[in-house]
């Protein structure tokens, strides 16, 4: 497994690198945004870590660019930056996931591991997922909603198929990130939130009926009756 970490500090970048390495990854770094997108095209890349604030190209323009150059590995952004607004637009961009400074290694670790985790075996069992004029085909993980086809990133992906696959039934917040994340803890952090309405910007906004709901104090629910 390779890691590309992206991060303009050299004494952080170097930690990073340590760490991940002896946790039993191969590790290549960058420390512009520039040169990250050019070795996230060009090298062999199984996931890029890469920090927002940075001179020149940022974090989040460094994601779209590398989006828009057809890189499709996972993107996990760290950032000081914490409010909503923020996450989102890190999101929006592309990256898969987002981890705000300080953090602990292990969360870290723990983000990666879901990030590179293979499909299961249940995945391979079926080719397609279908839900009410939405269809998923898990081979190409592409989406398709009434002929449409809908632009997924791999996270924005394996919440949806979560989802899907568990149509009609509420899905607490604590169930969707230890599923979709692999995180049986709480990070404090509003990613779940925050993936939710990212998907039903790209599911719902231009379809009806609309299919993802909120079941205040509960969770979310993937129904066609409201």
């Amino acid at each position: 497994m390779r890691i590309l970490v992206v991060e303009d500090e050299p004494k952080v970048a170097e930690l990073l690198k340590q760490g991940l390495e002896e946790s039993g990854y191969a590790v290549i770094s960058a420390y512009d945004g520039l040169t990250g997108r050019s070795l996230a095209l060009s090298e062999p890349v199984d996931l890029v870590i890469m920090d927002v604030v940075m001179p020149g190209m940022n974090g989040v323009d460094t994601c779209r660019a590398i989006r828009m150059g057809g890189g499709s590995m996972p993107i996990l952004l760290l950032t000081a930056l914490g409010t909503t607004d923020d996450k989102v637009n890190g999101l929006d961009a592309g990256a898969d996931d987002y981890l705000v400074k300080p953090f602990a290694f292990a969360e870290l670790l723990a983000r990666v591991r879901s990030l590179t985790r293979r499909g299961t075996a249940v995945h391979a069992q079926a080719e397609q997922l279908e839900y009410a004029g939405l269809v998923l085909d898990l081979a190409r993980k592409e989406a398709v909603r009434e002929g449409k086809r809908i632009p997924l990133t791999p996270k924005e992906f394996a919440l949806m198929e979560y989802l899907m696959r568990n149509a009609g039934r509420v899905l607490s917040r604590a169930q969707i990130s230890e599923e979709v994340w692999d995180i049986d803890f709480d990070t404090g952090t509003n990613v779940v939130e925050a993936y939710i309405k990212l998907v039903r910007k790209k599911v719902d906004r231009d379809f009806e009926p609309k299919l993802i709901h909120n079941r205040v104090g509960l969770g979310y629910i993937l129904t066609d009756t409201p």
